[in-house]
């Protein structure tokens, strides 16, 4: 029998028993593990699918390097035979690409700070602080959720209107300002996994709102915030709606409106070489933008801040 000198009252349970782990991980909704067979099937059918949505991309790529007689052929080959890169130089001389790509940055990357702040207050009040009513006011703001967009349009517009803001970027960023419905609902459910002893310690001693917001909300809610600021700048890179209504002149327009300007220019003879190239050109900056953020992504959509 072995002798516990750090405590001598113990006795020697022998080896411990190796714990099992209870992570069903990789294993079927019973518990048990695949077999080899379900688990290769699994493996094809995602790859098939991942080769499903990945050809468009795919088609879009190799239609951009190709030259217009073979982009005509048909059938249609799979891969360029001639890799006709100028495509890429063309497609952003033939309109005045890059004064759309200043202002779609323009517009995109301050609607992401304004929304991201925004809606970053308004959720840490309907999670983090107690009033009365807040329950009720949450179900209004999230019943804005189901108002459609047509029915805002001509006040907004009418609105913007009478203020002079029409043809200018205004329109397009303020509403940024206040917060969204479903961005709000989206930070309020991942805050209120904040521990409530965190922040009434906090308070206890002698911290504000304001730096509790900051220095202890802030950086654990950094996963959804990241997942707002990317859909921001989604929506707001593709959308073509909001420049169509508001924006005139043509060096205020922004990608979207030229991409839709560049085809129907050549409506008669339409580049389609081009044309990939211009969209790949376009689509570029958010493929970045998601691979760099990936991580806070995935883990902003599990909504898993706190253990």
């Amino acid at each position: 029998m072995a002798i516990n000198t750090a405590n001598p009252g113990a006795q020697d349970l022998g080896q411990a028993p190796k714990l099992k782990s209870r992570s069903n991980y990789g294993r079927n909704a019973d518990g048990s593990r695949p077999t080899r067979v379900s688990a290769w099937i699994s493996r094809l059918v995602m790859l098939a699918v991942l080769l499903l949505f990945s050809l468009p991309v795919y088609w879009m790529i190799i239609s951009a390097l190709k030259t217009p007689e073979e982009l005509a052929q048909f059938p249609p080959t799979l891969f360029p035979t001639e890799l006709r890169w100028e495509n890429f130089y063309d497609a952003v001389t033939v309109m005045p690409f890059w004064t759309f790509f200043r202002n779609s940055a323009i517009i995109t990357i301050s609607v992401v700070v304004f929304s991201v702040i925004s809606n970053f207050i308004v959720a840490y009040g309907f999670a983090c602080i107690e009033w009365p009513g807040r329950n009720k006011v949450f179900f209004i703001v999230l019943a804005t959720l189901f108002l459609p967009f047509p029915v805002t349009l001509i006040p907004m517009f009418d609105m913007w209107a009478a203020l002079g803001f029409v043809n200018t970027f205004v329109p397009l960023i303020v509403p940024a300002l206040f917060a969204g419905g479903f961005f709000t609902f989206l930070l309020r459910q991942f805050m209120l996994q904040t521990p409530r002893d965190m922040l009434d310690a906090a308070r206890v001693d002698g911290a504000s709102e304001w730096s509790i917001a900051w220095r202890i909300v802030f950086p654990t809610a950094r996963p959804a915030i990241t997942v707002i600021a990317i859909f921001a700048a989604v929506g707001t890179w593709n959308d073509f709606m909001g420049p169509l209504i508001y924006l005139q002149d043509e060096d205020k327009q922004t990608l979207s409106i030229g991409m839709e300007v560049f085809r129907s220019v050549n409506s008669q003879d339409v580049q389609f070489n081009l044309l990939m190239a211009a969209s790949f050109l376009v689509l570029l900056p958010l493929v970045i933008l998601f691979f760099i953020f990936q991580r806070y992504f995935v883990s902003g959509i599990t909504l898993g801040g706190f253990k």
